[in-house]
């Protein structure tokens, strides 16, 4: 694809917008996408990019803002035509950047990266908030879509009237924002001893920010530890207020790369008290580094801060609460259990897996604009989706349908794959089954979206594969192999992932029993192929015999109903809104007694997968229905450039 940056900033710009959009860029480059950056940075001219010109913002010199530029940009893009903008910022330059594509009918997308009608609050201009959101609501209802960073954020757009809103998280690079980066060198330099705890912020010092909460909370904790240190990193308008009024703390000014990332390590405990964060890059940074973290209970914490086991939180607004927070953690005499389970928590948000959520939405956004350009384009031969469930595959076993199940996945796209248990049909080879070498298609379309794609794949293995319980957990790079998980939806609902064997009375007390209906299960399987072999000679549909004994068997209609009340109880002793699992091999999305229950089914005969869509529904797709979906959306696209190339 070819795309178009349009941003108010960009690094080497300091904040939480210029690395995003520079991770960006630099991610979708990698991947052989064609990026263009309109900016206002101040950096060498690169290729790839066009400096535009800005001015300073009043009483605000280190922010510059872009001026209009629709004319150029609609010249540009006259002349070569994107396939999506991207206008990360809603200044003028970013509203005729908004205008210029839309007059062209090029699809733009608008990040809502920034918190700017919640400043003025900060600024004591409540006065101008109604107007600003007027704005910003302009500004984005020209886009074709938006994206915010948390939930949250998502939510509050679309009760406040935002059209199109979408969730676009982010990562944390592990790499960098380490704890073996702590450097003892540094810490001396700030006069502090190896056992003396270091408070830090860092970020811009400015009003929005609400510093003074997060100084007042660091002179808390020293009232009770005199050692304890307080460094500020980051430079702004208020940096020299502050310094007369807290002597005491050591101000660092600017630090970027490897240096914040030893700042960061360096220190203990992250004292942050901003209100006004869309996301809170810093909180995540500052985990991924194995530091406590104090922040307001919003944004990224909200999602990912567990209340004293990978870091603290306040009520958002609450500075009394802060500030007791902070006497608490003073008080706490062995902090490593936190830190450790907080850099445990980040090394599961990969850069890589929010860059393909965003080249998915781009892909997809462009599409939706057919002109003279796309006439040669290739027809789109993907269907994407969030997250995706897949269960009892089977793989060994003669029935196993891994042709279309390899179809499946090489036509869709995915931010995460779970493979619910029974993939491998470990009893069957037991028996003597033959493994094919189309089974092995089905590990290598795995395989390819770990790493051409960047998926991250989640096996939790059933009782079919129990030979897997030996390696039990494992984890290596973006696969994980574990017993069960939990996987929060959209809209923040908690949805727990299991096979589902373990709420088997006859798989979990008499092996035996469920290995013999295994094998009557099998024989079953072969009466229906012959059986249907038979109806497809006579020009009939096919029809199968096990899914009409089971729907009318008393006893198996009972057994599957028993099992989902006890997966039903399950989910409420996790604190789960819903349960995801197969085993049963029956297909199922129904809500009992609050629970929302879903079973997968299987790729032996229902061939269902359950699909979480980007607004976040989840659905059982059947594999016939995927490939109407997969053809019409093709028959679709072809049609249009038919008739663009006609008219052309």
């Amino acid at each position: 694809m070819r795309i178009e940056f349009v941003t108010d900033t960009f690094p080497p710009d300091i904040n939480g917008v210029a690395m995003t959009l520079g991770r960006f860029v630099d991610g979708l480059r990698a991947r052989g996408h064609l990026v263009h950056v309109y900016h206002t940075a101040d950096r060498p001219k690169q290729s790839g990019e066009t400096p535009l010109p800005s001015i300073p913002l009043p009483l605000y010199k280190e922010v510059r803002m872009g001026l209009p530029g629709r004319m150029k940009l609609f010249s540009q893009w006259k002349k070569k035509r994107p396939d999506v903008v991207y206008v990360a910022t809603e200044t003028p330059l970013g509203y005729s950047a908004i205008k210029a594509a839309a007059a062209l009918g090029i699809p733009v997308a608008a990040g809502f990266h920034t918190n700017f009608d919640q400043y003025l609050e900060t600024y004591k201009l409540d006065g101008f908030k109604p107007a600003a959101l007027a704005f910003l609501k302009k500004v984005h209802s020209k886009a074709t879509c938006t994206f915010a960073p948390s939930p949250e954020v998502v939510d509050r757009l679309k009760k406040e009237g935002f059209d199109e809103v979408r969730l676009l998280g982010r990562g944390v690079d592990t790499q960098l924002f380490t704890p073996l980066r702590r450097s003892h060198q540094l810490r001396s330099s700030w006069g502090v001893e190896d056992d003396s705890p270091v408070c830090l912020y860092v970020g811009r010092v400015s009003t929005e920010k609400n510093i003074p909460v997060s100084l007042d909370a660091y002179r808390a904790m020293r009232e009770i530890n005199p050692k304890t240190k307080m460094v500020i990193v980051g430079d702004g308008p208020d940096r020299s207020n502050l310094e007369k009024q807290y002597p005491e703390a050591i101000f660092a000014g600017m630090q970027t790369g490897e240096d914040l990332a030893t700042y960061y390590a360096s220190a203990d405990v992250l004292l942050f008290a901003s209100e006004t964060e869309t996301y809170g890059n810093v909180v995540m940074e500052s985990m991924g580094s194995g530091n406590i973290t104090l922040s307001y209970d919003y944004a990224a914490p909200r999602r990912y801060v567990e209340e004293g086991v990978n870091g603290f939180k306040a009520p958002l607004g609450d500075a009394e609460a802060f500030i007791e927070a902070a006497r608490n953690i003073a008080r706490m005499t062995n902090l490593k259990p936190v830190k450790k389970a907080a850099r445990a928590t980040v090394e599961e948000l990969s850069w890589g897996r929010v860059i393909t959520a965003f080249e998915v939405n781009l892909r997809n956004l462009s599409l939706r604009s057919i002109n003279s350009r796309n006439v040669a384009m290739k027809k789109p031969n993907k269907l994407s989706y969030r997250s995706i469930f897949i269960s009892d595959v089977h793989l060994g076993g003669e029935d196993s349908k891994v042709k279309e199940v390899v179809d499946f996945l090489k036509h869709t796209e995915c931010e995460q794959l779970y493979l619910n248990g029974d993939i491998i049909d470990g009893w069957a080879l037991k028996r003597g089954a033959e493994w094919k070498k189309f089974h092995t298609r089905f590990l290598r379309a795995v395989l390819s979206k770990i790493e051409k794609e960047d998926v991250e794949v989640t096996y939790l293995r059933g009782n079919h594969d129990d030979i897997l319980d030996r390696f039990l957990p494992l984890t290596f790079g973006s696969f994980k192999l574990i017993k069960e998980t939990i996987h929060e939806g959209l809209d923040g609902k908690k949805y727990l992932v299991l096979h589902g064997d373990g709420f088997d009375s006859i798989s979990r007390n008499h092996k035996w029993l469920a290995f013999l209906g295994s094998i009557g299960y099998d024989l079953l399987l072969r009466i229906n192929r012959l059986y249907n072999r038979v109806r497809a000679w006579q020009g009939q549909d096919y029809h199968s015999i096990s899914k009409q004994v089971k729907a009318q068997i008393k006893s198996a209609i009972a057994y599957v109903d028993r099992y989902k009340t006890i997966l039903r109880d399950y989910a409420k002793k996790k604190g789960c809104d819903g349960i995801i699992c197969g085993h049963v091999h029956t297909p199922a999305d129904e809500n009992i007694d609050g629970i929302r229950y879903m079973n997968s089914g299987d790729w032996v005969e229902s061939l269902t997968a359950i699909v979480e869509h980007h607004d976040g529904r989840f659905e059982i797709i059947e594999y016939e229905d995927f490939v109407r979906q997969l053809f019409e959306a093709e028959a679709t696209l072809d049609a249009q450039l038919e008739t663009i190339a006609n008219e052309s």
